[in-house]
């Protein structure tokens, strides 16, 4: 019998991240969905009507809510086998680079850089203790730096870090069946992609579960949009 999985994905209360929950289910993971408010979780864990779907509360800004959840997992035998670090933000959309507050700067890189490094520190150890592991880091086209232009720049410079990261983690864990890949969503249509996006969730989520359910020999430390890789 095969052993099931159990994928964690941050930010999973709506929008990809609730695609992305949705679909790994689908697949027969178990999936731990994860919110910064736990009315939250419960909520979108409910509109799930397929798979085994858990409700969590995680805050991936802050420490002790990262290492509590951990405990808790651990502490019910549940080994975090996919980690999808969804959670994002977009403040100061409309600023240009030289009018970007250092705090907009500092609340954007909590999240979008920090909290995915305070996530995988927390869960990456033990899939390579395991041997077996997959991270999907969601970043973006804004992150791409062979494209940058002046689009959002604390958001954009925060992907960017985060491709940065992603190469830094893939190579931390060569070897050790742990494949850790960013991916680009694309333009989707949710709360900040807002309605005019030309893709659907269902198409947003479609490449980041393609990268958590990889085949061992499969890639790691690139950067993926539509299954296929493209230009840091």
């Amino acid at each position: 019998m095969t052993e099931q999985r159990t994928a964690l994905v941050t930010g999973g209360n709506r929008g990809i991240g609730l695609e992305v929950c949705r679909q790994l289910a689908e697949r027969g993971l178990r999936v731990i969905l994860t919110a910064r408010d736990r009315a939250k979780a419960d909520a979108a864990a409910k509109t799930l009507d397929t798979g085994d779907v858990v409700p969590a509360r995680l805050d991936a800004t802050d420490p002790v809510s990262v290492r509590t959840l951990a405990a808790d997992l651990a502490r019910r035998g549940v080994h975090v086998d996919v980690l999808v670090n969804n959670a994002a933000v977009l403040v100061g959309e409309a600023s240009g680079v030289l009018e970007t507050t250092i705090e907009e700067l500092r609340t954007t890189f909590e999240t979008n850089l920090f909290g995915v490094v305070l996530v995988s520190q927390a869960f990456v150890p033990g899939m390579v203790e395991r041997r077996y592991g997959r991270v999907v880091n969601v970043s973006s086209q804004a992150g791409q730096l062979a494209s940058m232009g002046t689009y959002a720049p604390a958001y954009s410079m925060s992907k960017a870090a985060l491709n940065a990261f992603t190469r830094q983690l893939a190579a931390a864990t060569e070897r050790r069946n742990v494949l850790v890949n960013s991916a680009n969503p694309g333009w989707v249509r949710t709360a900040m992609g807002g309605p005019s996006a030309p893709r659907s969730v269902e198409q947003g989520a479609e490449t980041l579960v393609w990268l958590a359910t990889l085949p061992a020999r499969g890639p790691t430390g690139g950067f993926f949009s539509e299954r296929k890789p493209i230009d840091w």
